[in-house]
């Protein structure tokens, strides 16, 4: 799979051998092709309400936070992809303070420009939007059809809730200050060994503020890994 998904940038670039394009890599210097290299070999599986659960114990988290007086809410979702992870989390986070003098802001981050452009955009065919209920696919999504294309269209009012940056996980510290009150870091670090996992851990606890929540996917195991994280339940830890 990643051979293929290499050929593709080679065909486009005219180059024969993996040697010659791993050579072009190392010069470039202006990092154009590290980034069109990221976004064809990035594997970007995603979905509304993927692992739904995780949202239950969100809308959890963030009425908790809503009642204790807290004003300013900070949610990170750090593989964002085509930005079905970030609506999700910005649809159940906005049920609960839309009507409250809260300040909720998401930052939503991913390596591959080509995905955060798509979230950017934030156009979904109809096979994408099935997970979503419809109570919520009324609330905050326009239908617009172009030709004999349906595309249902976030509306403003949630994409003003989030910010999405480029960032690679592999080289913290991050620019983000913080705190963050929750973190979803899920099904990604799977994709790390673990000196890359142990690096990432520690910056996303730097970042969270205390009792803050991180999520995980649940494929993923952190025993293995040295952190300084409770776990409260399966995918689920706190700071």
């Amino acid at each position: 799979m990643v051979s293929s998904r290499i050929a593709k940038r080679m065909r486009v670039l005219d180059i024969k051998d993996h040697s010659d394009y791993l050579e072009y890599l190392i010069k470039d210097n202006s990092g154009d092709e590290i980034t069109k290299f990221m976004d064809v070999i990035s594997i970007n599986v995603t979905s509304f309400f993927r692992e739904a659960e995780h949202f239950d114990l969100l809308e959890k988290v963030i009425t908790e936070i809503v009642e204790s007086g807290q004003k300013k809410i900070r949610i990170w979702c750090a593989a964002s992809s085509t930005g079905e992870e970030p609506f999700t989390i910005a649809m159940v986070s906005n049920i609960i303070t839309a009507d409250k003098l809260i300040d909720l802001k998401i930052l939503a981050t991913d390596i591959s420009t080509k995905v955060l452009a798509d979230a950017k955009a934030g156009k979904y065919s109809i096979d994408k939007i099935k997970t979503i209920p419809k109570a919520l696919l009324r609330e905050y999504f326009t239908r617009e059809t172009t030709g004999d294309k349906n595309l249902f269209c976030v509306k403003d009012e949630l994409k003003r809730l989030i910010a999405f940056r480029r960032l690679n996980l592999f080289k913290p510290p991050f620019p983000m200050k913080g705190p963050m009150d929750v973190v979803f870091c899920r099904n990604v670090m799977m994709y790390f060994d673990n000196q890359t996992r142990t690096r990432l851990l520690s910056e996303i606890y730097r970042l969270l503020k205390p009792g803050g929540y991180l999520i995980t996917g649940h494929a993923e195991n952190l025993t293995s890994v040295k952190n300084n994280f409770k776990c409260v339940q399966p995918s689920v830890f706190q700071k």
